[in-house]
């Protein structure tokens, strides 16, 4: 059994107490160190010995260096040497994105350069796809392409390095959506938070994967921890994500979209080029979040850089922007003209009933009257991006959002009575933000909730004559906090 395997059959076996004693713990954990990485690695259940070794053995060389990167593991005799000993061949993974009606990407990190193939059961026969080689100038990571597929079907798979199968859940399987042009339901998980205190959440994690959501949107703070430009401890932090049980159940079937907030960018409320920083320091940070990810691009796709998106899941578009990389610390700067115009173009172009754009931190100016978000930085950007729905009659727009630790949703009221709709849920890594609930919101809010684990969902049926989406807040233990149906036309401009 090599050290991924015994990761997961240890961590499956927690239960209720061994769970609730981590959340209580993890308000503890604040140390950035080798000592407060490895009880996060252990706060969800204790790893057997030879994971804390090559874990410790991993992050010792990644915090060597502020440039230490994976390719250095890969050149460290005694990390080698460890995955040899425990037979293990991969880092991170399988983690799928980029999902359609006929295709899916692969995402996975290897332990040294690799060739990796993934064998998808097709029609009663194995097809294998690759091999696509992972490299050291690639941070040892393949993405490999899955085409060819039929929409709406449920496909197992294997995944080989170099020729040999590595140990993946077992539940693993790839789910096509339907045709974008046929009109059906789609459900969509999202939330934000997870920071690196939520990520091991078994509970939490097996019952999204239940609901069997085609994606879930992930809006930032997700495992990265206010490392700033120690491009090192990035990677150290995201190895973290990869050796938790939890995250490899839920991303090895469910397709998963991801952009960055404050935390996983440089540090708490710090945007563009922070103060004491460089332009190469920002440029650093991106490459490495587009290392860890798996999403259909990244920003303008040239030397802008970026984290930014427009894709497709079923009959919903999905639009994802980047509020902190191209801040200048200007007010109007919120996400860079050039981004705002790609946003404009984009919301003129989408096709689908319903819109879900996401921002990493508030809308609205409820919670902390709109610190570090839109109404601090560039209540004019906001304007221009309401306006423009309003003007255009753009249909079926949902706002989600995240920063402020917790989850609450309001309607957010426009002078032409027309009501925009968001939804945060901040709450995958359980923890405490502001009040969640104050009696001047009363009219507005739709839900509160601080220091519980919970996630959002869509569930949209464009099938019906008005397209409805159903809004979910659920609770780790599958509690209904809130649930609310919109109709496109109630979601639709007058």
């Amino acid at each position: 059994m090599n050290a991924v395997t015994m990761m997961l059959a240890l961590v499956l076996a927690a239960e209720g107490p061994q769970e609730q004693a981590a959340k209580n713990k993890s308000m503890q954990v604040k140390r950035g160190d080798l000592a407060g990485n490895m009880q996060l690695l252990n706060l969800w259940g204790e790893k057997p010995e030879p994971v804390q070794r090559l874990y410790e053995a991993a992050y010792k060389v990644l915090a060597s260096r502020r440039d230490a990167s994976f390719a250095d593991l890969a050149g460290d005799a005694t990390f080698q040497q460890l995955c040899k000993d425990n037979r293990v061949t991969h880092l991170g993974g399988p983690m799928l994105g980029v999902i359609g009606s006929n295709q899916v990407r692969v995402w996975i990190r290897t332990c040294r350069p690799a060739k990796v193939e993934v064998c998808v059961a097709v029609d009663g026969q194995e097809k294998t796809f690759g091999p696509i080689e992972s490299t050291r100038e690639s941070e040892l990571v393949a993405v490999v392409p899955v085409t060819d597929l039929k929409p709406g079907e449920r496909y197992p798979y294997r995944v080989l390095v170099d020729g040999t199968a590595i140990p993946i859940p077992g539940h693993a399987a790839i789910v096509t959506t339907r045709p974008d042009t046929e009109p059906g339901k789609v459900r969509i998980a999202f939330g934000t938070c997870f920071h690196r205190w939520g990520l091991g959440n078994q509970t939490q994690a097996d019952l999204i994967r239940s609901r069997r959501p085609a994606a879930m949107i992930l809006g930032g703070d997700i495992a990265v921890q206010d490392r700033n430009n120690n491009l090192g401890m990035h990677r150290a932090d995201y190895l973290l994500r990869d050796f938790h049980p939890a995250w490899q159940d839920l991303v090895a079937t469910i397709p998963v979209y991801a952009t960055w907030d404050d935390h996983d960018y440089f540090a708490n409320d710090k945007a563009g080029i922070p103060k004491g920083f460089t332009r190469a320091d920002k440029e650093g940070v991106c490459d490495v979040f587009r290392q860890a990810w798996n999403n259909p691009s990244y920003g303008f796709g040239d030397q802008r850089r970026g984290i930014f998106f427009r894709t497709r899941i079923g009959s919903c578009d999905i639009v994802m922007i980047d509020h902190r990389y191209f801040r200048s610390g200007e007010k109007g700067s919120f996400l860079g003209e050039e981004q705002m115009e790609w946003l404009e173009r984009q919301l003129l172009d989408c096709k689908g009933p319903f819109i879900i754009l996401s921002c990493g931190t508030m809308w609205s100016d409820y919670v902390s009257d709109g610190k570090d978000s839109w109404g601090k930085w560039d209540p004019e950007g906001r304007e221009r991006i309401f306006q423009l729905i309003e003007k255009h009659k753009i249909g079926g727009v949902l706002l989600i959002s995240g920063d402020r630790h917790g989850a609450r949703g309001f309607r957010i009221p426009r002078p032409s009575g027309f009501n925009f709709y968001e939804f945060e849920a901040g709450s995958l890594g359980g923890r405490t933000g502001p009040p969640p609930t104050k009696p001047e919101w009363e009219n507005d809010q739709l839900y509160g909730i601080s220091g519980k684990y919970a996630f959002g969902e869509f569930t949209i049926d464009a099938a019906l004559a008005d397209p409805e989406v159903t809004f979910r807040l659920i609770r780790e233990n599958g509690a209904l906090v809130y649930e609310s149906t919109l109709t496109r036309s109630t979601l639709t401009p007058q």
